[in-house]
């Protein structure tokens, strides 16, 4: 049964989807992602001109090589025409540090990029802010408001943190350790969300329901709980859509089978729009 929310809990909730809305188009948002290089050993030319290795729209002809190690290690070297950045200094080389430290970010006027890691496996994700996905995006449709979907649930810990498998949409698979589980019902039915990832006190759960494929993104939504305790904030009018729902260059995490829920959740962001 539709819940009518409070003007307090639509102000908070508005003013949420208004930063949500901006943080997508940043330069350095999901909208500017252009491209996704996955690297081997061996060196790598990169810029504008079809004869490099990775070409870059809206680069230098030639900006410059990437150096990929048998160890994983990557050494960047600019082309000293190239007008280029590391780090936002103007400095010739440097390491290339992945995702997982601090990412040493390239730029080259609206061109960026930076090593990111999946697996054992290293790739350029880059950015444009030129990009045309940023003009042409017009928005998320959403739900109604529904406050009988900002719902506490049991944050039910496990005897023994159980191993889970977590797909991606290129094909790579991670086991993490889930020491927690939400447990909530709804209609008179019980129902158990898995976290995969975030943070102990704002786990991130990624899930499928009834309205996926039609009305909100097939691959999967987000949603971040609030723990509280024994319990948890499960607020669905704050599902979003993954990354993946705004470029074809993400890596996106694909729900477990235990959080593909039969009920629909109409709440939160549907599909996405963008102008023709």
């Amino acid at each position: 049964m539709t819940m009518v929310p409070t003007a307090q809990y639509i102000s908070a909730l508005e003013t949420w989807y208004a930063n949500r809305i901006e943080t997508l188009k940043k330069p350095e948002g999901w909208l500017s992602v252009s491209g996704l290089e996955w690297l081997h050993p061996g060196t790598w030319r990169f810029g504008s001109a079809p004869d490099n290795d990775i070409v870059l729209d809206n680069a230098p002809h030639h900006a410059g090589i990437i150096l990929y190690r048998d160890d994983g290690t990557a050494h960047v070297q600019l082309d000293p025409s190239a007008d280029g950045t590391i780090d936002g200094e103007r400095i010739a080389q440097a390491q290339l540090h992945d995702d997982t430290e601090t990412p040493t970010m390239v730029a080259f006027g609206t061109v960026s990029f930076h090593l990111i890691r999946r697996d054992d496996r290293k790739a350029l994700r880059i950015r444009d802010c030129a990009n045309r996905n940023r003009p042409r995006f017009a928005g998320i449709p959403r739900f109604p408001v529904d406050a009988s979907w900002r719902i506490l649930a049991d944050w039910v810990p496990l005897p023994e943190p159980r191993p889970l498998d977590v797909d991606s949409v290129i094909g790579t698979v991670n086991t993490i350790l889930v020491t927690h589980k939400a447990v909530f019902s709804r209609d008179g039915i019980r129902y158990e969300l898995w976290p995969t990832h975030g943070t102990k006190d704002a786990p991130m759960f990624v899930l499928r329901d009834g309205t996926s494929g039609t009305e909100t993104y097939g691959a999967s939504r987000f949603l971040i709980g609030e723990v509280q305790g024994s319990t948890i904030v499960l607020d669905f009018n704050k599902a979003i859509n993954p990354p993946c729902a705004f470029t074809d260059f993400a890596t996106c995490p694909l729900p477990p089978a235990e959080n593909k829920l039969p009920l629909r959740i109409k709440a939160g962001e549907k599909l996405p729009s963008f102008h023709t």
